[in-house]
């Protein structure tokens, strides 16, 4: 039998609070979500002056990151170097802001930021998982 890490929402609120911080600290309005590897929801949080989409854009950028087991960033990527197909793939975001969490090179659940510039979002997400 197969036995893996998974988050605990100890955890969760760790990757939160420096998401939150990293945000706060340099002025940015955004929507922080983390969800588990299959990329079921786990916690939300929508900073003030946030637009409301940005919760569902967050969401998207996690799922997409956990379940794809690679930064969105890369998918950005493929859709700006011609893959148009991309765009068209079910259950992928393609905008930069989702990011896996990593144990011990297992993917056991994902951060995406929504609300301002990509790699700013990025930058927060990241902000967020160096707390573990």
């Amino acid at each position: 039998m197969q036995h893996k890490a998974v988050l605990s929402q100890s955890e969760v609120s760790q990757i939160l609070q420096a998401a939150r911080s990293e945000a706060q600290q340099q002025g940015w309005a955004v929507a922080i979500a983390v969800v588990d590897d299959g990329g079921h929801p786990l916690a939300l949080e929508r900073l003030d002056g946030c637009a409301p989409i940005g919760a569902y854009i967050a969401t998207e950028k996690a799922r997409s990151a956990a379940i794809g087991r690679r930064e969105t960033k890369g998918y950005e990527d493929m859709v700006n170097g011609g893959r148009s197909a991309f765009l068209s793939a079910p259950l992928i975001t393609s905008l930069e802001g989702g990011v896996p969490v990593l144990v011990d090179g297992q993917v056991v659940g994902a951060v995406g930021v929504s609300g301002v510039k990509a790699e700013q979002d990025a930058q927060v997400a990241k902000a967020g998982i160096a707390a573990l």
